[in-house]
């Protein structure tokens, strides 16, 4: 739990169109002073942009004050760059699945049918919440086990069993001299039978004090609840239809959303092996577009730079 203060302001946007028009709306949001409960348990945050279902949300003063459909968009791209599109719909051919709303606390809930790691399907149904604020994807058993002991069997690396200084369970030891591995494929089912490819489910880090890198499974053990983290949204155009109550996703490089102008893209430069987790931004060997189906691919080839690069995302906003 958050107390501190509540204020308004202006936010200035603009009309996804040809003819670009700017959008002006007054929208409420807080500053927080006093943290208590799960912000003190783990990494406190620095700001988070309201777009839950409560009023008082920035999706929601839009809609509510006409200017847009009750939904908006995320997209997050493989190199770092995203966007978020207030009004966006989706698009034909996405994929879809139907929000579990309680009517207590409405969340993005829905409900995985399917998980295939490395080609190995396995039926039962848990629910999980998608959620751009957390970086990382988190899950309770079975979900964890049955994923990370899979693709712990799969793995070719040598397991690295001592870190305790990360969040991550399952990470394995790349050699000085390698240029590329595999790791298993992760795929979800999503209720109504849509696949879910996971482009990116792994995060590579340097571990100080042995100088090694690790690449490790993304997913962190939960003891409660299940959360889709931005991690394994990585190459989608994200739809949250608070009108119909679905879900939308389809594969994208968010740059070519709608021909809309895309905030510059800054030359990619390399930095010095990083401490803390700082995710690989190449693109790894398949496109998002060409995401295999659940089942038919094992392994993926990730290329390796000499250096970690620093993810840096870059938002663009647009009102269509």
């Amino acid at each position: 739990m958050s107390t501190g203060f509540l204020v308004e302001d202006v936010l200035h946007l603009a009309t996804d169109e040809k003819q670009s028009k700017s959008v002006d709306s007054r929208i409420s949001f807080g500053c927080g002073r006093v943290q208590t409960g799960s912000f003190l348990d783990g990494a406190a945050p620095n700001g988070l942009f309201g777009l839950g279902m409560d009023k008082t949300s920035v999706p929601s003063i839009l809609a509510n004050q006409g200017l847009i459909p009750n939904s908006f968009s995320m997209c997050f791209g493989s190199d770092g760059t995203g966007r978020i599109s207030f009004g966006d719909k989706g698009s034909p051919g996405q994929g879809e699945t139907p929000f579990s709303l309680r009517q207590t606390h409405p969340t993005y809930n829905i409900t995985i049918t399917q998980v295939s790691v490395g080609g190995n399907a396995v039926n039962f149904e848990f629910s999980a919440i998608f959620d751009s604020g957390t970086s990382f994807t988190y899950l309770n058993d079975p979900a964890y086990t049955q994923i990370s002991e899979t693709f712990n069997s799969l793995a070719k690396e040598k397991r690295e069993t001592s870190t305790s200084d990360l969040p991550f369970e399952y990470c394995y030891v790349l050699s000085p001299n390698q240029t590329n591995f595999e790791y298993p494929v992760v795929n979800l089912t999503m209720k109504g039978g849509g696949p879910f490819f996971v482009n990116d489910p792994i995060v590579i880090v340097s571990s100080e004090p042995k100088g090694l890198y690790l690449y490790c499974l993304g997913v962190v053990k939960s003891d409660n609840v299940n959360i889709i983290g931005q991690n394994f949204m990585t190459g989608y155009n994200i739809v949250f239809d608070r009108e119909k109550n679905v879900l939308g996703w389809k594969a994208s490089d968010c740059y070519g959303v709608n021909n809309s102008s895309a905030l510059p893209i800054p030359p990619k430069s390399s930095v010095p092996p990083a401490t803390a987790l700082n995710p690989e931004a190449t693109a790894g060997g398949i496109s998002p577009a060409s995401a295999p189906p659940i089942g038919s691919h094992s392994l993926k080839l990730h290329p390796l730079t000499c250096a970690l690069l620093v993810m840096t995302l870059i938002a663009s906003f647009a009102i269509f």
